[in-house]
């Protein structure tokens, strides 16, 4: 019988620094090596050796290079975790004499910043890890189960990634989800956006930061302000929103492009093509130019500004406040309605074929008719009766949950018509996955997930998609080749 051994190591710094673990499992000729945030259940990789003499070898070299980055032996438990930072906002009563139109509202429980919506659903993320889909018309389809509070949603092409409070980001494109990108434990995730593979990270200290497809570290750069909760980026720029204004950096963070402070410290992003929106402390909603960073348009709203969005092209103007009032603007700056949410204040929102969707302070995500129509009758007294989807319509929904082992992926012993071979390799002292079937580059990494990683182990993909940086993405289900 084999026997067990296990090595738990610390690193914790002061001043916000390193809080993190290491912990590294010896059972005969398997490897079992955990690692994450102090208080965390952390991720897991296995790995098996030819023999037991061999796994002890390697156990001791990952132990000394731990050491010698300053982890020290530690009891599990004694140390407590480090606090997130979760935005404390306050709401106040509308003081618009009419209310939006609201078609339907689904109250997730919680507290929520997260939302995107796409062709075939909406997603909403609350502060208990939840995040829920539902279809246009409000309709619950399904739930992830995150380990965190989620701090936002966003969506790259067809993936879409839930940033949350364990420091990590989900992907969610799947009925798989995945720990995709796992931060510095320095970082405190206050908002992110994801362009081409690539994750834009800001945070509570003001910071950038980037990080690539592989979850590796490209480059970080220090804040001209603090709290930082807007970054976007595109081809040309990352876009950065802190509390003395906006600043964009090239995308190789060689060079800032331009800084132009803003009317108030930033509390929410949104882009366009050739503009990005900056909603702030001091009650308004700028447009600045991505080419020079000129301020082109100011929305002013009667309330510090929560969030905002466009209709496509910048046509109309939204932005929500927080007193629980909702806006819009034509493109010059012009006020065009004030109406109150009928709940909480909108923490995010985003627009989508003349509908407005808010998720708000109370937990709620809200679907308001934004047509010229509705609005011209909500302004006379007339409104809709809001359909109330109560959570307990979400109780028979499939619920998914992220995949933190090997052994939780689904075992296939032949390659189903039109899949992807994909397997893992071990390349310059990294564990990389490479594509197996013809017509692929064998080059190019795969963006995989770190969890079931297991060298010299194939899997099978429904489908990839070639990104821009050179390398592939995994579309659809993962499944074991055995």
């Amino acid at each position: 019988m084999s026997t067990t051994s296990k090595t738990y190591l610390e690193l914790s710094q002061d001043g916000g620094g390193a809080h993190k673990f290491y912990e590294v499992t010896v059972q005969g000729q398997t490897v079992s090596i955990r690692y994450g945030r102090i208080g965390a259940g952390g991720q897991t990789t296995t790995s098996t050796f030819p023999t037991a003499e061999k796994a002890q070898a390697a156990a001791a070299k990952k132990i000394g290079e731990k050491v010698r980055k300053g982890y020290a032996p530690a009891v599990q438990g004694q140390r407590a975790p480090r606090s997130v930072t979760r935005r404390q906002v306050t709401s106040a009563p509308s003081t618009a004499r009419a209310v939006a139109p609201v078609l339907w509202r689904f109250r997730t429980g919680s507290s929520a910043f997260g939302i995107h919506i796409d062709d075939e659903r909406c997603w909403v993320g609350n502060q208990s890890g939840d995040v829920y889909t539902l279809a246009h018309g409000g309709e619950v389809l399904g739930r992830y189960q995150l380990p965190d509070g989620v701090k936002c949603l966003v969506a790259d092409d067809f993936w879409i990634y839930a940033g949350c409070d364990d420091g990590r980001v989900y992907d969610l494109s799947s009925k798989l989800p995945f720990a995709a990108y796992d931060i510095a434990d320095d970082v405190d995730i206050f908002w992110l956006d994801i362009h081409e593979g690539v994750l834009n990270v800001a945070d509570r200290a003001g910071r950038l930061t980037v990080i690539d497809h592989e979850d590796e570290h490209q480059w970080a750069r220090g804040g001209r302000g603090e709290h930082a909760w807007m970054v976007r980026a595109d081809d040309r720029a990352v876009y950065h929103g802190h509390s003395h204004g906006v600043t964009a950096h090239s995308r190789d963070g060689v060079a800032e492009l331009w800084h132009t402070p803003t009317q108030g410290g930033v509390l929410f992003g949104w882009q366009e093509d050739d503009a990005v929106y900056a909603g702030t402390s001091h009650r308004v909603v700028q447009r600045l130019s991505k080419a020079t960073g000129a301020v082109e348009a100011t929305y002013r709203c009667d309330s510090p500004v929560y969030s905002c969005a466009t209709s496509p092209g910048g046509r109309f103007v939204f932005a929500g406040d927080s007193a629980s009032s909702v806006y819009c603007f034509d493109r010059d700056g012009t006020r065009l309605w004030k109406l109150g949410t009928g709940g909480g204040s909108a923490l995010s929102m985003q627009y989508r074929d003349e509908r407005l969707y808010l998720v708000t302070t109370d937990g709620s995500l809200v679907c308001v008719d934004a047509s010229e129509a509705a609005v011209t009758a909500a302004q006379q007294g007339s409104v809709p009766v809001a359909r109330d989807i109560k959570l307990a319509a979400a109780a028979a929904v499939p619920t998914y949950a992220p995949v933190t082992a090997a052994a939780a992926v689904t075992a296939v012993a032949s390659v189903p018509a039109g899949s992807v071979v994909v397997e893992c390799v071990q390349e310059a002292g990294r564990t990389r996955i490479h594509v197996v079937s013809p017509g692929y580059e064998p080059s190019w990494n795969v963006q995989f997930p770190r969890a079931i990683r297991e060298p010299g182990a194939r899997y099978v993909v429904d489908a990839l998609h070639a990104a821009s940086g050179g390398f592939y993405r995994v579309r659809g289900d993962i499944r074991r080749l055995v």
